[in-house]
């Protein structure tokens, strides 16, 4: 068969039931193979930027990976604020996008750029496919790699000779990438220790992110009953609104500047400060934690009992 073909008979084969895409000249041999079958469903939009965002709110409400098929040049550069937006919120999204003949690649041909330079910096993972024998082999690791540790977008950049090119169907299974082996188990000295400072804190916060809505209900849950047996307020992110139930007592509201004071007030004169599915601290937010000098001596003289925490 096709590279097209192959491509769409991998993708119904790793589960995929909806693309989202905007047809262009480098991805017309897919799109072809796309509507020989009824097994997976096209929704067309009205700018590849679209495309992106609409399979990051597929990814978001199923919880399966999101698939983006866009053209090259214009076509790819669109889609990379949709790209950006997926690594920055850990969002399991494939973005498959055409490039010119291999043979062109580098010659600054009609509709031709870097799309692998491009979104280098934007994505968990990107790939060039050469060869038409690595095609389904490379789309298996992509949807793994998007989807195991934390999840990301990955981008998939195939030439279009690459997709009228004669092929066999590959199956390969879960692919085993030596390279890529997150660690998705924490390590029991660290969390001994974490237990050790959370007991001992007087001002302990819980700062909670969008990783518990994306980790789904039970994330939700296992979050309610870490906070009734620690007993410290919670607040959260924008992204991570929804996780803790809004109306309990000891929830503050959002953090931010478009948050609440109480929050932000809260983060700032905390001692121990323990953060549940948010990606990092930026410098702003790093402003609100106490000196490690102010710290240490809040913790060690202060004499109230743990019933008086807050």
């Amino acid at each position: 068969m096709t590279g097209a073909e192959a491509l769409i008979q991998t993708l119904t084969d790793l589960g995929v039931e909806v693309v989202f895409g905007y047809p262009g000249g480098a991805v017309l041999p897919i799109y072809d193979a796309l509507f020989k079958q009824s097994r997976i469903r096209h929704i067309l939009v009205r700018h590849e930027q679209g495309a992106a965002h609409a399979a990051e709110g597929y990814a978001r409400s199923t919880g399966k990976p999101g698939v983006v098929l866009v053209t090259s040049g214009p076509g790819a550069t669109n889609a990379v604020t949709g790209i950006t937006d997926a690594l920055l919120d850990s969002i399991p999204i494939v973005v498959i996008t055409g490039q010119v003949p291999t043979h062109l690649i580098g010659t600054d041909a009609f509709q031709e750029c870097d799309t692998v330079g491009i979104t280098r910096h934007c994505s968990k993972h990107n790939y060039l496919v050469k060869d038409p024998a690595r095609l389904c082999e490379t789309l298996h690791e992509a949807f793994y790699i998007a989807t195991h540790g934390r999840p990301g977008p990955v981008v998939v950049d195939i030439p279009k000779d690459v997709q009228v090119a004669k092929t066999r169907l590959a199956r390969p299974g879960m692919p085993q990438r030596r390279s890529y082996q997150p660690q998705t188990r924490g390590e029991i000295a660290a969390i001994e220790q974490a237990v050790a400072l959370i007991a001992a804190a007087r001002r302990p916060i819980l700062y909670t992110g969008g990783g518990i809505i994306n980790s789904g209900p039970q994330a939700s849950r296992l979050l309610q009953e870490f906070q009734a047996l620690v007993g410290a307020p919670v607040t959260s992110t924008l992204m991570g609104l929804g996780a803790f139930p809004a109306s309990h007592p000891q929830f503050l509201g959002m953090l931010g500047m478009h948050g609440t004071y109480e929050a932000n007030l809260a983060m700032h004169e905390c001692d121990v400060m323990v953060c549940l599915g948010r990606a990092s601290m930026t410098g702003s937010q790093a402003g609100w934690m106490p000196s490690p000098r102010t710290r240490a001596r809040s913790t060690s003289t202060s004499t109230a009992p743990p019933s008086t925490r807050w």
